[in-house]
């Protein structure tokens, strides 16, 4: 019998509506660089910084969408994400939490989780990945951390005096984006984990992170990024949707260790 191209086989991985979605975003995504062109930055041609943009969104939309599927995969794809915001942080001279917190956590949680996913396959379906749910107290833990994190980071980072960045030379405005990129980096690790662990709650985290980042994409004046984030948003209630009536239907417990006996 005669193999399906790959290119056959991945289409068909993709339901109707995951390649209407995927693709209504990247045309989006293509008009808006072309509405609202990117100006030049710190002596970068504001073609270069668009270029970057838009290869973060489609990367983006891609790595969402295989998480929504329980898909391994979803982490080499991360990646790209995590190469092509390093390079944005660096051009844009912004953001630097969440570069570092890229370099020093997303990079290196990306590696580790593909081998964990890995680990732990449907034992129906291969492509999938078993998913579960956190329990109170690890969640009132994670807000703390995460309050804790925007504090501290956002005060150091607030002390960086930057030149040439993408947000002008308003030191209010600079503060500001200062502590919710601190937060949105926090909000960003507690996910991370919770995608390693393959906690449902990683979507809750992502409705966070989306908001601080769309906030912080208008006061940047980042429109083209803000196709991104509505791809997000209808991702993540797609994905909770999802991961919900997985757990649901394989009856996975709520806690996340098994208690120990009397």
């Amino acid at each position: 019998m005669k193999k399906e191209n790959v290119f056959v086989r991945l289409w068909k991985f993709y339901t109707p509506y995951e390649k209407i979605w995927f693709l209504s975003i990247t045309v989006l995504a293509f008009l808006f660089a072309f509405l609202f062109p990117e100006e030049d930055v710190g002596g970068i041609n504001g073609k270069v910084i668009m270029a970057l943009y838009l290869v973060d969104i489609f990367s983006n939309i891609l790595c969402e969408l295989l998480i929504s599927k329980q898909s391994k995969w979803n982490f080499l794809v991360s990646l790209v994400v995590e190469a092509t915001e390093i390079a944005i942080c660096i051009v844009c001279a912004y953001r630097f939490a969440t570069m570092a917190t890229t370099i020093f956590f997303w990079i290196p949680i990306d590696i580790i989780s593909f081998f964990a996913w890995n680990k732990h396959p449907d034992k129906d379906k291969n492509e999938l990945t078993v998913v579960r749910k956190l329990n109170g107290w690890e969640e009132i833990t994670v807000i703390l951390g995460i309050v804790l994190w925007t504090i501290v980071m956002g005060y150091l980072f607030s002390l960086i005096d930057v030149e040439n960045s993408i947000l002008g030379d308003n030191p209010a405005l600079i503060k500001a984006v200062c502590y919710m990129d601190a937060c949105c980096s926090a909000v960003g690790m507690a996910n991370g984990l919770f995608i390693l662990f393959r906690y449902r709650e990683q979507w809750l985290a992502w409705y966070i992170s989306t908001f601080l980042e769309i906030a912080i994409n208008i006061m940047s004046g980042q429109w083209v990024l803000l196709v991104l984030k509505a791809g997000y948003l209808t991702n993540t209630t797609y994905g909770y949707i999802k991961w919900n009536k997985y757990i649901k239907e394989n009856n996975i417990k709520i806690t996340s260790r098994p208690k120990a006996k009397a």
